[in-house]
Formats: C-alpha cells, structure tokens, sequence
C-alpha cells in the first residue's frame, strides 16, 4: 500500500507543543455532528497518535483518514461505530470546499471512464481476490462465501451462509438435472451448493486466478466447471443464472450490457437471481480509499441504476433486502480474522492486518448506517407462464 508519510515529512516536522494537538475548528465541528470526539474517551472516540492527522484528513478527506489509520497515526476502539457514526449524518455533504474539489473529481472519473471495461476486467482479481486464499480461508465459513449471509434463523456464520445458499436456490425453483450459470462464482460455494442438493450442472466463471484453483478443487467430483472468463465472453444458455457479489465490480457503463448478457444467456422460461450490495441513492465513484486498497474499479449500484438498467430485458419478480445482515456478516468475518490473525501475522504483517481492520470494519459501519444495502433479485423474461411466488 502506497503512503502519504514521505510527502508529509517533507514539511516542518516541529510544532510547538501546546499546540499540536489541539483539533482545528471544521474538524471538531464534523465530529460533533457525528457524535464523537478527537482524543475523547469513548469507544468509537479517535486517540490521535500524530497530530498531522488534521492536516492530513482536510487535505485528502476519507482517503486520508483511512490510511493515516494504516499508518498508525490514530486509533480507535470501534472503528465500526466510528464509520457508523460519520456515515449516518452523511458527513461527506459537510466537508470543506478543498475535500469537495476531491470528490468532483472522483465524480468525474467515474463519470467519464469506463473503469470496469473489458481490458480492466481482470484487475480485481490480481489486487483483490488473489492476495492469498489462506486470508479469506481465516476469514469466511467452510464455504468460503464472500457475500452477505442470512441470519434470520440462525446465530452462527456457517448455518446463516448455509441458509443463504440454499435460499438461492430455492428462490430459482432449481431442479435435478438443470444448467445453472454462476457468475461470479467465487472459491464454489453456490456451485457446490446447487450440484450436490439440488442435482444441478454448474457453469461458473471469475476473474481471479487463485479462486478458480481453489474452486475447483472444492468442486471437485461434482458436474461444476469453472472458468477464468469475463463475463462479456459467455456463450450457451443456461435454465438458471445467479450473480452472488460480482455485481459490484461491473460498473454503470457497463450495467446494460451485463443485463444483456444474462438475458441472453437465460432461457425464457428460466429464473435469472441477482445478490448485490445497492447504495441508499445513486452515486458516481466509491469511498476513495475502498477503491484504491480494497475494490478497485468498483462500484455501488442504486435501486434506479439496476431497473433502469435491466428494464425491457427483465420482469422483477422479487426485490429482497437484508442490508442489516451485511453488518452482522462483517462483524462476524472481523472475528474471524483476528482471532485467526496469529497464523497469518508472519507472512503479511502489522499494515495489512491495520489494513483488513479498517476495512472490514469500517464496512460494518456503513450497513449500519443504512447507506449500504444488501439485495437479492429475482429475474424473469416475460415469455415465463405462470408468475412467481417470493421465498425466503
């Protein structure tokens, strides 16, 4: 991860010591709005380690925020109530005009280039996916599903995933014998899933490397093949098609296109099922610092973006949310994590563990916050008879 600290330390290094961390007006102004306070005493409270922290966040706002966490220039005992906290007051419509000459310009970029185009396609899976299967292996459920589990009946991460799974299916009517495409299809979870309850021939795809060797593995025995594709390449057609997770990688340029793609692939009397996190509104661009360490070339689409995107192609048969879930999922995989993070510390070290922190948790604050959501869909072309009645 790139730092900010060799620009920084160029400037004087010196501050009277009276000062240095007395807390700049417009900062103590948005905290109190958010409910919290520089070196205050609370949870959720933030103990600044460096005082050019202040310096830092005004100049490159959450982008600076987040790393000069990385880089231990701060701390925190809740960083998900934190995030929580900033993001339920919407503090990013706060901010001063130097921070929102940064955010034009991240609207501006998204809004002008195709950053999900096909010969980006596969740099999520090299900066994200791939950086060691051991990591999410720590981290997920023995399914390794890295997507929003299902809580409602349960209280452990691997029934609530389990759950999750077989509500897909069931939600796409999935029989014996059926062709079902997965887009997206992660380290096999669904596919594995759907092959051995439900008798079904899995065709799924992904752009990361590490996921298709492992999937394959997992999926091994089973009528599930897996392939390294962009899903702009897919021929055949399929009774069913799901897309768990991979949504949020294909960006707003690209949404009709996709749409096209499954309705091409869907036969049209088949179930086409969509899990997807959605944003409270429609934006352009993601937190800057999530897209330049954890997603990049990524993005969250709003309620309008997907059924304007998929109207004329698609009947919505069913619109699911269980945004709340997603928090208690990350919290969940942060538990995980850390109580697995002994075995990881030597090969990956203290920044990328204060790097999987912030974001994990910072994640759960933004679901808390109600700004993220978590949606499922379910898809039918208008030649399918009969309607369709909602599972859960």
């Amino acid at each position: 991860m790139r730092s900010t600290t060799s620009t920084i330390q160029e400037r004087p290094a010196v501050e009277e010591a009276s000062s240095a961390f007395k807390v700049p007006r417009s900062l103590a102004a948005l905290a109190d709005r958010a409910g919290f306070r520089f070196n205050g005493s609370e949870p959720w409270d933030v103990r600044v380690a460096d005082p050019r922290l202040y310096r830092r966040i005004a100049a490159d706002g959450s982008l600076g925020f987040g790393e000069a966490y990385v880089d231990g220039w701060w701390e925190c005992d809740r960083i998900d109530e934190l995030c929580h906290r900033l993001l339920a007051v919407d503090v990013d419509r706060h901010v001063d005009g130097r921070l929102r000459f940064h955010m034009l310009g991240d609207f501006l970029r998204h809004t002008l280039f195709n950053l999900q185009s096909y010969r980006r396609a596969f740099q999520i899976g090299k900066r994200h996916y791939d950086i060691g299967n051991d990591v999410f292996e720590t981290m997920l459920d023995s399914s390794m599903t890295y997507s929003c589990a299902y809580w409602e009946r349960t209280d452990t991460l691997e029934d609530a995933q389990r759950y999750k799974l077989d509500m897909i299916c069931r939600k796409l009517e999935l029989k014996p014998g059926e062709r079902l495409l997965d887009i997206g299809v992660g380290w096999g979870g669904l596919a594995r899933h759907a092959a051995q309850h439900y008798g079904a021939e899995v065709f799924g795809i992904t752009v990361s490397q590490e996921q298709q060797k492992l999937a394959r593995e997992r999926c091994a025995g089973l009528p599930v093949r897996i392939e390294l594709m962009d899903y702009r390449d897919l021929q055949g057609r399929f009774d069913k098609v799901a897309s768990v997770g991979m949504f949020e990688h294909v960006g707003v340029k690209n949404y009709e296109r996709y749409f096209a793609t499954a309705a091409r692939a869907l036969k049209d009397h088949g179930l086409f099922l969509l899990h997807t996190i959605g944003n409270h509104v429609t934006v352009r661009g993601q937190d800057p610092w999530l897209e330049k360490y954890i997603f990049p070339n990524s993005q969250i689409p709003s309620a309008a973006e997907i059924t304007r995107a998929a109207e004329s192609r698609f009947l919505v048969e069913d619109w699911h949310n269980f945004g709340a879930d997603y928090d208690r999922t990350l919290m969940a995989w942060w538990a995980n994590f850390e109580r697995g993070w002994p075995a990881l510390a030597p090969k990956y070290g203290n920044r990328f563990y204060r790097l999987w922190k912030y974001y994990l948790l910072s994640c759960a604050g933004y679901f808390r916050s109600r700004r993220g959501q978590l949606w499922q869909l379910v898809l039918s072309k208008r030649e399918r008879a009969g309607g369709y009645r909602s599972v859960r």
